[in-house]
């Protein structure tokens, strides 16, 4: 069992000082983040793809199920105005996989995001017990507003100088982002490439650098690596791959498989799917991309782009088309149902700590 003298446990009135990561893409269902907070730990629902409307209904579903503190995360998102030209060269380049999924050739999206701000405001509206940002930084004042409303602010970083900046705005947690880390990369300052730091090296950097309790994520998978992250000076420990295979995940059962059949070197980062790095395991649209990398616009518009793709891939359960976000430890996952699971990490945490 965890320790009652953790600073985060404290802060956010939990038992263990756990998160389950929120993962966008319809994985964190409101039953998973449930199950995970009423097991002593963190749930996190993934509100940053979803309309206003669909973040209340999720939100709602979450407090009819647990009455625990739970965390909503949004991305930071400036409104994309790519030319008619670059969508249509970005749609060439994927007409081929269109084809052989027997799609029609794809035009301009009606839109590429969700209305970031309107986002940020109905989280304010409703005010979770924690709330968390990837791909940018709130300025101050919003922080504030956060504040307020009675929710803790977590941001994520990936380097030393993005936890700084985040400690500087008024952030509560900071979560450190190892390259290891499935899905996207959170970076914001600097080049990504560069900011592409293992977990063990990235953490007690940050952890000296900052006042804040330090959130570590990155290939976590078990009790041992939580136990590594909590004596290299974590406070908690944020865990995504590990619960995709739970059965409260909502994510399509090829992608469950994929990630069951991983071996510790199936993962890479890539841009192809989304215009933005994020780790996955490799397929062969990867692959078909490798070349064209550089000429692939930036999220959200190839992710808005692909979409039908990775659409068409799950309806014809076709896993060489679809983005299987993964960390670098998939080979490690367990298909236990989500409060077990923390059982068991807690276990294997209580067994490390002697």
């Amino acid at each position: 069992m965890s320790r009652p003298d953790n600073a985060f446990t404290r802060l956010v009135g939990i038992r263990h000082p756990l998160i389950q990561a929120p993962m966008a893409g319809g994985a964190t269902t409101p039953q998973l983040v449930a199950a995970v907070s009423n097991a002593g730990a963190l749930g996190s629902f993934a509100a940053a793809t979803l309309a206003p409307a669909a973040i209340r209904e999720g939100v709602a579903r979450v407090r009819e199920l647990t009455e625990r503190p739970f965390n909503v995360n949004l991305f930071i998102l400036d409104d994309p105005a790519p030319s008619e030209e670059e969508v249509a060269q970005a749609q060439a380049r994927l007409d081929p996989l269109r084809a052989e999924l027997g799609l029609p050739p794809g035009g301009r999206p009606a839109r590429f995001c969700e209305d970031n701000r309107a986002q940020i405001e109905t989280v304010l509206e409703l005010a979770p017990p924690v709330v968390s940002f990837t791909f940018g930084i709130l300025d101050a004042a919003t922080v504030a507003r956060f504040h307020a409303a009675g929710c803790l602010v977590m941001g994520t970083a990936t380097t030393v100088a993005e936890a700084r900046a985040w400690q500087a705005v008024g952030a509560d947690l900071v979560c450190a982002q190892g390259c290891e880390a499935g899905g996207h990369r959170g970076s914001f300052l600097g080049d990504p490439q560069q900011s592409c730091i293992g977990l063990m090296a990235l953490l007690p950097q940050m952890v000296a650098a900052v006042n804040i309790p330090v959130v570590a994520a990155g290939g976590l998978m078990d009790g041992r690596s939580i136990a590594a992250s909590l004596l290299l000076g974590a406070q908690a420990a944020q865990l995504g791959t590990a619960f995709l295979c739970c059965p409260e995940s909502g994510i399509p059962a090829i992608w469950k498989e994929a990630i069951l059949a991983a071996g510790d070197d199936s993962t890479r980062l890539t841009r192809a799917f989304s215009g933005r790095h994020a780790r996955g395991i490799t397929n062969d649209f990867m692959r078909r991309f490798t070349s064209m990398e550089d000429q692939v616009l930036a999220y959200p518009v190839q992710n808005a782009l692909t979409g039908d793709i990775r659409q068409a891939a799950v309806r014809q359960g076709r896993s060489e088309y679809l983005s299987l976000w993964a960390g670098q430890g998939a080979a490690m996952a367990r298909p236990l149902p989500a409060a077990e699971l923390v059982c068991l990490l807690m276990e294997e945490l209580a067994a490390c700590r002697g």
